[in-house]
């Protein structure tokens, strides 16, 4: 069965997602669901104000009146189509393919280097640097502030002259630009950096450092 509703969004207020609904006969309402246990909360909006004014049975401490100012802020503009119905499992397991990251263990400390990856500094300050307010990565204009930089450095100039390969090169580009970026004197290591790297491209199925490669790789046929 399908419903009237956007797309969902995920909250930072709470651990939960939020939808808007349209409602009959007239106007639209917000649906929260935790994600950390099966609770869900409703708030029509209000047609003069646009505020969400939450249902007088909503637990205040579970649902905040933050969670639903950031859904409205979140959905605001979304459009409506006839989408499936919002079903929320609460697993204590990951599956076999997913990365698990131990609530108690510190950013830094996992085994695994894409979870230590995706919880530094460098990536925060990468990701917060080039997101618009939806949460959507600008990959153009972090190519084209990386270029920029790839262009005026000696060092890369320096690398190119000695044939070094695109991705020594792209790697020395990512290490400075993400430590500069999170106000860092000292550049990852470099298999942090590669972590650091696929990370990121994962995030983008076209590559997200394909321009700047080109780039380089036309700096190296000069």
């Amino acid at each position: 069965m399908n419903i009237i509703r956007s797309k969902v969004v995920e909250l930072s207020t709470i651990p939960a997602m939020a939808y808007k609904v349209k409602l009959r006969p007239s106007g639209s309402g917000i649906k929260i669901h935790r994600t950390d246990q099966e609770l869900t909360a409703f708030a029509e909006i209000d047609k003069r104000t646009g505020e969400p004014q939450p249902d007088r049975r909503t637990l205040a401490a579970l649902f905040p009146a933050e969670a639903f100012e950031e859904a409205a802020e979140l959905l605001s503009g979304l459009a409506y189509s006839a989408r499936g119905k919002v079903k929320i499992m609460i697993s204590e397991t990951a599956d076999s393919d997913e990365i698990e990251v131990p609530e108690d263990e510190a950013p830094g400390t996992h085994q695994d280097p894409i979870a230590n990856a995706v919880d530094c500094d460098e990536f925060i300050a990468i990701t917060g640097m080039y997101s618009d307010v939806s949460g959507k990565i600008n990959y153009q204009l972090m190519n084209k502030q990386f270029i920029q930089f790839a262009s005026r450095s000696k060092t890369v100039m320096d690398m190119v002259n000695e044939k070094a390969s695109v991705d020594d090169i792209l790697l020395h580009v990512v290490k400075s630009r993400a430590a500069h970026l999170s106000g860092k004197k000292d550049s990852l290591p470099d298999a942090e950096a590669r972590a650091l790297i696929d990370a990121i491209e994962d995030m983008d199925t076209r590559g997200a450092f394909k321009e700047l490669k080109l780039h380089l790789r036309k700096m190296m046929a000069r």
